[in-house]
């Protein structure tokens, strides 16, 4: 989208665990010029918005269910509530998706676990940036859980395991999967796993990655310059 707006991009992650960084979304962002920062909440950094005016909440071991122990993740749901009333931009992956619709009062629960390349399918009603994507291509997962769909969201794309891995939700959009895969967290987060499966990751990383991050650019080009208003002050009410 084109035109000034009224305050600069600024990126703040809320980082979940050491593994779990930005990854290929660092790569866009520093291409666009775009200034971003973490929230490492395992080390006690604050969950807030600050100076920035888009929010990304990235993956983790973790589930959002964990609040007693994790008492961070309540302030984490209550600030996504109050971006998405404000139309603060938000982007959610894998547990940042579970993080959004929890936040709405939808039910996120163990069920199938995936790791690796799987297929997933754009919705016949796709619009926005999904609109634009094949009708079904291969992303990197890593999850045991799975949530059902807040009221008011939208269904973007599916799987065929584990039905929702895509929905648009006024500003937020939350992806089950993770577009920001590099070849290097690829191999830091399968080091474990047993060796068929890693060759066989291994093989579809070769196949698959390149494509993954030509998608993880729309979705970022989206997430960025989005219809949606942007102000510090929105962001803080």
């Amino acid at each position: 989208m084109s035109g000034e707006r009224e305050h600069p991009i600024r990126v703040r992650a809320f980082q979940h665990s050491p593994s779990e960084p930005l990854g290929y979304f660092e790569k866009i962002f520093s291409e666009k010029e775009i200034p971003f920062e973490y929230a490492r909440l395992w080390e006690g950094d604050p969950v807030s918005a600050g100076d920035t005016t888009h929010l990304v909440f990235l993956g983790g071991p973790m589930s959002v269910n964990d609040e007693r122990e994790l008492p961070w993740l309540i302030e984490e749901k209550e600030l996504i509530r109050r971006a998405v009333k404000n139309r603060v931009p938000v982007l959610g992956l894998c547990l940042g998706a579970q993080l959004i619709a929890s936040a709405h009062s939808a039910t996120v629960y163990r069920f199938v676990r995936e790791t690796g390349w799987y297929p997933v399918h754009a919705t016949p009603d796709s619009t926005g940036v999904f609109a634009s994507f094949p009708d079904t291509f291969h992303v990197f997962q890593m999850h045991g859980e799975t949530f059902h769909l807040p009221v008011g969201a939208r269904l973007r794309c599916r799987g065929d395991r584990v039905t929702h891995q895509g929905f648009r939700l006024g500003s937020a959009l939350g992806l089950q999967f993770h577009l920001e895969m590099t070849k290097g967290l690829i191999q830091d987060w399968t080091k474990g796993e047993k060796k068929f499966l890693k060759e066989k990751i291994g093989r579809d990383t070769e196949r698959y990655l390149e494509r993954s991050n030509l998608l993880c650019r729309e979705v970022a080009k989206e997430f960025l310059y989005g219809n949606f208003r942007t102000t510090h002050n929105m962001i803080k009410k």
